[in-house]
């Protein structure tokens, strides 16, 4: 069989146990997808809200507060609805609430809300700023938390342990 490229999900698939990524049912099993689509849904997703966040932020630096919010916290929906197509929207709000990952979420979904706040309530392209890095920042150790030891290493690289 003819290589397909660099870029085979098939043949990962292969190499890959089921359960590795598909532990709980997808918010789309209804729809029949196959894994190797699944994870396509799960990259698209991804790319998607990426480009829409950066498109946002683009705006957010030519003065357009308004657009700027709207466009990321949509380009930030659609990242995480790609979860649904891994494992499924209830157990990744279930994870997210476990005791291991509750500080973190709470603060990346308080500063999404809070990049509104700035963007229509105060109209301050600073605290814009402050507010997505927090809300990053908060995503990156929320992610950190399925990973074994990272947050531990991370600690260590940054001096606080």
């Amino acid at each position: 069989m003819p290589s397909k490229g660099w870029f085979n999900l098939e043949t990962a698939g292969s190499i890959i146990p089921e359960t590795q990524f598909f532990e709980g049912d997808s918010a789309f099993k209804f729809l029949g997808l196959t894994r190797t689509q699944r994870l396509y849904g799960f990259v698209g997703c991804l790319i998607i809200g990426f480009a829409l966040s950066l498109l946002g932020s683009i705006l957010l630096f030519l003065g357009q507060l308004g657009s700027f919010a709207v466009l990321y916290t949509i380009g930030i929906l659609v990242s995480l609805v790609g979860t649904g197509f891994v494992i499924g929207f209830a157990s990744q709000i279930k994870l997210m609430f476990k005791p291991v990952r509750i500080i973190a979420t709470i603060v990346f979904l308080g500063s999404v809300g809070l990049v509104f706040v700035g963007a229509f309530v105060l109209g301050n392209e600073v605290l814009c700023i402050i507010f997505v890095i927090v809300e990053y920042l908060a995503y990156t150790w929320y992610n950190l938390s399925y990973i074994p030891y990272a947050r531990s290493a991370v600690l260590k690289l940054v001096g606080m342990s």
